[in-house]
Protein backbone atom coordinates (compact mmCIF):
# COMPACT_ATOMS: atom_id res chain seq x y z
CA UNK A 1 0.00 0.00 0.00
CA UNK A 2 1.35 3.45 -0.91
CA UNK A 3 2.56 5.58 1.97
CA UNK A 4 1.28 8.78 0.39
CA UNK A 5 -1.63 10.09 -1.65
CA UNK A 6 -0.99 12.31 -4.66
CA UNK A 7 -3.21 15.38 -4.66
CA UNK A 8 -3.04 15.42 -8.42
CA UNK A 9 -5.27 12.36 -8.28
CA UNK A 10 -8.07 14.79 -7.22
CA UNK A 11 -9.22 12.26 -4.63
CA UNK A 12 -6.25 12.90 -2.32
CA UNK A 13 -7.16 16.28 -0.87
CA UNK A 14 -10.85 15.58 -1.43
CA UNK A 15 -10.63 12.59 0.91
CA UNK A 16 -8.82 14.63 3.56
CA UNK A 17 -11.32 17.48 3.22
CA UNK A 18 -14.29 15.14 3.67
CA UNK A 19 -12.90 13.74 6.92
CA UNK A 20 -12.09 17.23 8.21
CA UNK A 21 -15.61 18.32 7.25
CA UNK A 22 -17.18 15.48 9.20
CA UNK A 23 -15.30 16.26 12.41
CA UNK A 24 -15.61 20.04 12.22
CA UNK A 25 -19.28 19.65 11.31
CA UNK A 26 -19.79 17.74 14.56
CA UNK A 27 -18.05 20.57 16.42
CA UNK A 28 -20.30 23.24 14.92
CA UNK A 29 -23.37 21.11 15.62
CA UNK A 30 -22.32 20.65 19.25
CA UNK A 31 -21.84 24.37 19.80
CA UNK A 32 -25.05 25.41 18.05
CA UNK A 33 -27.01 22.81 20.01
CA UNK A 34 -25.43 24.23 23.16
CA UNK A 35 -26.45 27.76 22.27
CA UNK A 36 -29.98 26.57 21.59
CA UNK A 37 -30.25 25.47 25.25
CA UNK A 38 -30.20 29.12 26.29
CA UNK A 39 -33.33 29.69 24.20
CA UNK A 40 -35.04 26.37 24.92
CA UNK A 41 -34.48 26.40 28.69
CA UNK A 42 -33.58 29.95 29.74
CA UNK A 43 -34.37 29.35 33.39
CA UNK A 44 -32.56 26.03 33.69
CA UNK A 45 -29.35 27.08 31.94
CA UNK A 46 -28.40 30.65 32.88
CA UNK A 47 -25.63 32.17 30.78
CA UNK A 48 -22.21 32.45 32.39
CA UNK A 49 -20.28 35.20 30.58
CA UNK A 50 -16.86 33.50 30.47
CA UNK A 51 -18.34 30.23 29.21
CA UNK A 52 -20.48 32.01 26.60
CA UNK A 53 -17.56 34.09 25.32
CA UNK A 54 -15.36 31.03 24.92
CA UNK A 55 -18.16 29.18 23.13
CA UNK A 56 -18.40 32.10 20.68
CA UNK A 57 -14.62 31.95 20.19
CA UNK A 58 -14.63 28.21 19.46
CA UNK A 59 -17.48 28.60 16.97
CA UNK A 60 -15.51 31.36 15.24
CA UNK A 61 -12.31 29.29 15.40
CA UNK A 62 -13.85 26.14 13.94
CA UNK A 63 -15.44 28.00 11.02
CA UNK A 64 -12.13 29.77 10.39
CA UNK A 65 -10.28 26.44 10.60
CA UNK A 66 -12.67 24.90 8.09
CA UNK A 67 -12.09 27.87 5.78
CA UNK A 68 -8.31 28.03 5.87
CA UNK A 69 -7.85 24.25 5.61
CA UNK A 70 -8.61 24.76 1.93
CA UNK A 71 -4.98 25.84 1.68
CA UNK A 72 -3.98 22.24 2.36
CA UNK A 73 -4.75 21.69 -1.33
CA UNK A 74 -1.28 23.13 -2.00
CA UNK A 75 0.32 20.03 -0.45
CA UNK A 76 1.46 17.92 -3.41
CA UNK A 77 1.60 14.57 -1.63
CA UNK A 78 -0.19 13.41 1.50
CA UNK A 79 1.61 11.05 3.84
CA UNK A 80 -0.26 9.24 6.58
CA UNK A 81 1.55 11.24 9.27
CA UNK A 82 0.23 14.50 7.79
CA UNK A 83 -3.24 13.05 7.43
CA UNK A 84 -3.18 11.86 11.05
CA UNK A 85 -1.99 15.25 12.26
CA UNK A 86 -4.89 17.06 10.58
CA UNK A 87 -7.37 14.56 12.03
CA UNK A 88 -5.91 15.06 15.52
CA UNK A 89 -6.15 18.84 15.06
CA UNK A 90 -9.81 18.62 14.04
CA UNK A 91 -10.53 16.14 16.85
CA UNK A 92 -8.99 18.55 19.37
CA UNK A 93 -11.47 21.21 18.27
CA UNK A 94 -14.28 18.71 18.75
CA UNK A 95 -13.06 17.80 22.26
CA UNK A 96 -13.04 21.47 23.23
CA UNK A 97 -16.55 21.91 21.81
CA UNK A 98 -17.73 18.90 23.81
CA UNK A 99 -16.13 20.26 26.96
CA UNK A 100 -18.04 23.52 26.58
CA UNK A 101 -21.39 21.80 26.05
CA UNK A 102 -21.58 18.36 27.71
CA UNK A 103 -24.46 16.01 26.99
CA UNK A 104 -25.85 16.44 30.52
CA UNK A 105 -25.13 18.71 33.49
CA UNK A 106 -27.19 17.12 36.25
CA UNK A 107 -24.24 17.24 38.65
CA UNK A 108 -23.75 20.99 38.32
CA UNK A 109 -25.76 24.05 39.32
CA UNK A 110 -25.05 25.77 36.01
CA UNK A 111 -22.41 26.64 33.44
CA UNK A 112 -20.35 28.68 35.88
CA UNK A 113 -19.73 25.73 38.20
CA UNK A 114 -19.28 23.38 35.25
CA UNK A 115 -16.85 25.67 33.38
CA UNK A 116 -14.55 26.09 36.37
CA UNK A 117 -14.67 22.37 37.15
CA UNK A 118 -13.33 21.68 33.64
CA UNK A 119 -11.08 24.74 33.30
CA UNK A 120 -7.84 22.74 33.45
CA UNK A 121 -8.96 20.45 30.64
CA UNK A 122 -10.40 23.30 28.59
CA UNK A 123 -7.38 25.58 28.79
CA UNK A 124 -4.95 22.69 28.42
CA UNK A 125 -6.61 21.70 25.14
CA UNK A 126 -6.78 25.37 24.14
CA UNK A 127 -3.04 25.85 24.68
CA UNK A 128 -2.39 22.79 22.53
CA UNK A 129 -4.72 24.20 19.87
CA UNK A 130 -2.78 27.47 19.60
CA UNK A 131 0.55 25.64 19.33
CA UNK A 132 -0.71 23.00 16.87
CA UNK A 133 -2.06 25.81 14.71
CA UNK A 134 1.53 26.91 14.05
CA UNK A 135 2.47 23.39 12.91
CA UNK A 136 -0.58 23.31 10.67
CA UNK A 137 0.42 26.66 9.14
CA UNK A 138 3.96 25.39 8.56
CA UNK A 139 2.53 22.34 6.75
CA UNK A 140 1.06 24.66 4.15
CA UNK A 141 4.59 25.72 3.22
CA UNK A 142 7.28 28.16 4.31
CA UNK A 143 5.88 30.88 2.03
CA UNK A 144 2.44 30.62 3.66
CA UNK A 145 3.91 30.62 7.18
CA UNK A 146 6.01 33.69 6.44
CA UNK A 147 3.00 35.44 4.90
CA UNK A 148 1.34 35.33 8.34
CA UNK A 149 3.96 37.78 9.59
CA UNK A 150 6.57 37.67 12.30
CA UNK A 151 3.93 38.47 14.92
CA UNK A 152 2.05 35.22 14.21
CA UNK A 153 4.25 32.78 16.18
CA UNK A 154 4.61 35.34 18.99
CA UNK A 155 0.83 35.78 19.17
CA UNK A 156 0.17 32.03 19.14
CA UNK A 157 2.78 31.40 21.83
CA UNK A 158 1.37 34.24 23.95
CA UNK A 159 -2.17 32.86 23.65
CA UNK A 160 -0.94 29.40 24.61
CA UNK A 161 0.81 30.90 27.64
CA UNK A 162 -2.33 32.77 28.70
CA UNK A 163 -4.28 29.52 28.36
CA UNK A 164 -1.82 27.77 30.67
CA UNK A 165 -2.32 30.58 33.20
CA UNK A 166 -6.08 30.10 32.81
CA UNK A 167 -5.66 26.53 34.04
CA UNK A 168 -4.60 27.87 37.43
CA UNK A 169 -6.64 31.08 37.76
CA UNK A 170 -10.28 31.12 38.83
CA UNK A 171 -10.73 34.88 38.53
CA UNK A 172 -13.86 35.59 36.47
CA UNK A 173 -12.45 38.80 34.99
CA UNK A 174 -9.38 36.95 33.71
CA UNK A 175 -11.45 34.32 31.88
CA UNK A 176 -13.75 36.95 30.37
CA UNK A 177 -10.91 39.28 29.34
CA UNK A 178 -8.88 36.43 27.86
CA UNK A 179 -11.92 35.21 25.92
CA UNK A 180 -12.58 38.67 24.50
CA UNK A 181 -8.91 38.99 23.53
CA UNK A 182 -9.05 35.59 21.81
CA UNK A 183 -12.14 36.61 19.80
CA UNK A 184 -10.54 39.93 18.83
CA UNK A 185 -7.33 38.28 17.60
CA UNK A 186 -9.32 35.66 15.70
CA UNK A 187 -11.40 38.31 13.93
CA UNK A 188 -8.23 40.25 13.15
CA UNK A 189 -6.64 37.12 11.61
CA UNK A 190 -9.70 36.47 9.47
CA UNK A 191 -9.86 39.99 8.07
CA UNK A 192 -6.11 40.43 7.73
CA UNK A 193 -5.29 37.19 5.96
CA UNK A 194 -8.15 34.89 5.09
CA UNK A 195 -11.00 37.03 3.81
CA UNK A 196 -10.63 35.67 0.29
CA UNK A 197 -10.40 31.94 -0.40
CA UNK A 198 -7.54 31.39 -2.84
Amino acid sequence: MAAEIAVGDVQGFGHVRIVIGLITGLSVTRILNGFSRFVQHPGKTPIYAAHFIWAVFILLFVTHFWWFEFRLSTIQHWEYSEYSFIIIYAALIFFISSLLFPEQMDDYSGFEEYFHSRARWFYGFLAALFLIDMIDSAMKGAEHFQSLGSAYPVRQSLMAGLALIGMMVRNRCYHISFGILAIATQIWQIYARFLILS
